[in-house]
């Protein structure tokens, strides 16, 4: 390769590289990793933004950003499977089970791993990929759907929180090995959280309630992608 080709090509690299360091500070994501295998690194922090905007002080996930970012890795024949790294406190409940469905609905190889919390409709988001991993510190709580501000006190209310909670728990217990009738239990106990109902689980309790299906961090979450990658080549 000539001097010249050399010159003109260096300018590409160095463009890429700060596509993808902009493209990390934008979304929190990883646009995807160097290794053998080409995964795109998705981070789900803070509180899940949905149709009303967060307080400027949260740190927040906006459901807007994911979803583009998850048609793209659907699409992009270059990538080969999905990482979804949690540690959120909830939030809008349609806008978290909106992005669990796209989740469980991709065909690459899918994995999510609980870092911190996976709380409340995070809950969804972290059994939504093909495996789920959760490290022994992470705590997930489950508790009845809530509404923060004013909201008319008539049957009609109650029946739609109903429904939301039927939706949500229909969703967990297609893609985890919880039954229905005990994520009810857990989320309807009493005595544990101080001014609410509902669980709050570690790591190792997840797994054994079957919410989760494995106790592991960050290289056995990548060991499952890697292995279901080389699966589907052969």
């Amino acid at each position: 390769m000539s001097k010249k080709s050399e010159k003109t090509k260096e300018p590409e690299n160095i463009s890429e590289q700060e596509m993808e360091k902009e493209y990390m500070l934008e979304t929190g994501s990883v646009l995807k990793t160097k290794g053998r295998h080409a995964i795109h690194c998705l981070t789900v922090i803070g509180q899940i933004e949905g149709h009303s905007l967060a307080p400027q002080d949260q740190k927040t996930t906006r459901y807007e950003h994911v979803i583009p970012q998850l048609v793209s890795i659907e699409e992009d024949p270059n990538i080969e499977g999905l990482l979804v790294i949690l540690n959120t406190v909830g939030g809008d409940v349609e806008a978290g089970l909106a992005l669990a469905e796209l989740i469980s609905g991709l065909h690459k190889p899918t994995a999510t791993l609980v870092l911190g919390g996976g709380h409340s409709i995070g809950i969804p988001l972290a059994v939504a990929a093909k495996r789920s991993f959760i490290v022994p510190t992470a705590t997930m709580t489950v508790h009845p759907v809530r509404h923060a501000g004013l909201v008319l006190g008539v049957p009609q209310t109650m029946r739609y929180f109903e429904q939301m909670q039927q939706r949500i728990t229909g969703f967990v217990t297609r893609h985890s090995h919880i039954s229905a009738a005990r994520f009810t239990e857990l989320m309807m106990h009493t005595g544990e959280l101080v001014m609410d109902v509902g669980s709050v689980l570690d790591g190792e309790s997840a797994v054994q309630e079957g919410l989760i299906d494995e106790l592991g961090g960050l290289s056995d979450a990548m060991r499952f992608l890697y292995q279901s990658i080389e699966s589907q080549g052969k």
